[in-house]
């Protein structure tokens, strides 16, 4: 059952504030973390596995795009919302499900002006070409980053080992990889003519 969100999400002000950088890795991001403690609940056993894949993939996207730093709440919201309706709607065909959380919490929150990119960076990130539409937008590096991590580095876009290797110390996959492994496997059992209904080309 969907988890609404608990707790009103922080100012810009507070985002600023109290974001953390350590080196060039960006270790506390309030954004996220406000949107994540909302659905903890939903969220459950896997809690700290897809917190960590969020900001695993948050890091990778300001090292492919450096630019994206400037828009680290609108990126922040992107990676909390991407995967959720996984445990918030219990399907493996979570684009449209998280997008629709994802614009209600843009909708309270009074950023409906970013859903457009943030809906954009939702739906394609597991798009196995390039996204071209709107190159000024994040959703590529986010695709980018998103692969990267699934991948578990084996797809790098040019990012160094020895940084992504501080990345996944930092943030450990925390039982993610098993999870969607298991999702895929079941998935395919169950749905064997369209397995994986997230993919698009």
């Amino acid at each position: 059952m969907q988890q609404p969100d608990r707790e009103a999400p922080p100012s810009r002000h507070e985002v600023s504030a109290s974001l953390v950088k350590e080196g060039s890795l960006l270790t506390r991001i309030p954004a996220l973390d406000a949107v994540l403690q909302s659905h903890e609940h939903a969220l459950g056993a896997d809690s700290t596995g897809y917190r960590n894949h969020c900001y695993r993939v948050v890091n990778l996207c300001v090292a492919l795009s450096p630019d994206a730093e400037k828009d680290i709440e609108k990126l922040a919201l992107a990676a909390a919302y991407h995967d959720i309706a996984i445990w918030t709607s219990g399907t493996f065909d979570y684009l449209q499900p998280s997008i629709r959380l994802a614009d209600e919490h843009l909708g309270r929150s009074g950023q409906a002006n970013w859903a457009p990119e943030i809906n954009a960076m939702i739906c394609e990130h597991h798009k196995i070409f390039p996204y071209r539409a709107q190159p000024d937008w994040l959703v590529e590096p986010f695709r980018k980053a998103d692969l990267i991590d699934v991948s578990k580095g084996f797809i790098r876009f040019g990012l160094r080992r020895d940084f992504l290797h501080d990345v996944n110390s930092r943030w450990p996959s925390a039982g993610f990889h098993k999870k969607l492994v298991r999702l895929t496997v079941a998935e395919f059992q169950t749905h064997p003519l369209r397995p994986l209904p997230m993919l698009k080309l």
